[in-house]
């Protein structure tokens, strides 16, 4: 799941959003979120649907199934 990490972090800056932007919308610490972009741990599929919605883009672009 090596590429969540990497799309996480370009949509994230892309909307000019923080980690801890994110972290306080989803109700987690900003250490889970930079544990997210830098792959050592994997959201919740309810906390993955949850960042779809907030970042705009599909669950399966976020988990590089797909390109957009």
């Amino acid at each position: 799941m090596k590429i969540f990490g990497e799309r996480l972090k370009e949509i994230r800056t892309e909307k000019h959003l923080k980690q801890t932007d994110i972290a306080k919308i989803l109700n987690v610490s900003g250490n889970t979120v930079h544990a997210w972009e830098t792959d050592k741990q994997e959201p919740s599929l309810t906390t993955l649907l949850k960042l779809s919605e907030l970042l705009e883009v599909s669950t399966d672009y976020l988990l590089g199934k797909t390109d957009y």
